[in-house]
Parts: C-alpha cells; sequence; structure tokens
C-alpha cells in the first residue's frame, strides 16, 4: 500500500499574525467611525426637517385664519399656536414700479409671518395679498 506524504504548510503560512490581526481591527475601526457619523448626520437631518416640516405647519394654519382682504388691517398681531409662537405684520407693499398717484382698483400689502418653534428653529414667510381700494369697497 502507498501512502502519499502529508503536505504540511511551513510555519509562517498557518494564520494570521498578531500584527495583521491589529491592522485589520484598526481598519474596521476606522470604517465603523465612519458608518456612525453619517448615521449620526442622517438622524441629525431628519430631526431639523421635522422641525422645518411643523414650522411650515403652523404658518400654514396662522394664513388660513387671516382674516378676509377687506377686514386685514395694517399693523403686527402675535400670538401661539401648537407651542409655537408666531407674528404677523402687515405693511403697505412698496416698489419703485408702483405709482401711487395712479389710482388703481387693489392695494398690495406686504405680509410677513414669522414662525418660532419651541427649539427656538425660527422661518419666515412672506406674501402679498391685493386689498379692494377704499373707493372700490363702497
Amino acid at each position: 500500500m502507498y501512502l502519499l506524504p502529508r503536505f504540511r504548510a511551513p510555519h509562517r503560512d498557518r494564520g494570521f499574525t498578531l500584527i495583521e490581526l491589529l491592522i485589520a481591527l484598526g481598519v474596521m475601526a476606522v470604517l465603523l467611525a465612519a458608518i456612525g457619523t453619517a448615521v449620526g448626520r442622517t438622524v441629525r437631518a431628519a430631526r431639523s426637517l421635522d422641525g422645518r416640516l411643523a414650522l411650515v405647519q403652523t404658518a400654514r394654519a396662522i394664513m388660513t385664519g387671516l382674516p378676509d382682504r377687506q377686514q386685514l388691517a395694517l399693523g403686527n398681531s402675535s400670538g401661539q399656536l401648537a407651542d409655537h409662537r408666531w407674528r404677523l405684520d402687515v405693511q403697505p407693499f412698496t416698489a419703485n414700479f408702483i405709482d401711487t398717484r395712479q389710482p388703481a382698483p387693489w392695494t398690495p400689502q406686504n405680509v410677513l409671518i414669522t414662525v418660532q418653534s419651541p427649539s427656538g428653529q425660527t422661518a419666515q414667510f412672506h406674501t402679498v395679498r391685493l386689498r379692494r381700494a377704499e373707493q372700490d369697497a363702497k
């Protein structure tokens, strides 16, 4: 009976050395730190987006609750809605292309809504509303 000789690998090829293992662990640590940083940024971005969405929803609710265009008076007002503080500023709309000497059926008003969340994040929303001129309102 003929037996094949056993193949034995040299001692240095049998496995990983301690230095190779430490290098592999170091590479893994760097990769895990990079992944953890990316996940942290994503979570912060999602929270910021949720806060911004709440600000927009509050501003839309305020815009919906504004009085009719003829009853919206110049000036400012403020209040609180869903733990969000808000401020409404209504001013005459001014622009260099509007000739105030010419009578117009509509008078534009600049409306600025500022909303602040409980965390301190703020957002401003600008719009222009048209109000029927006083001579046509009668």
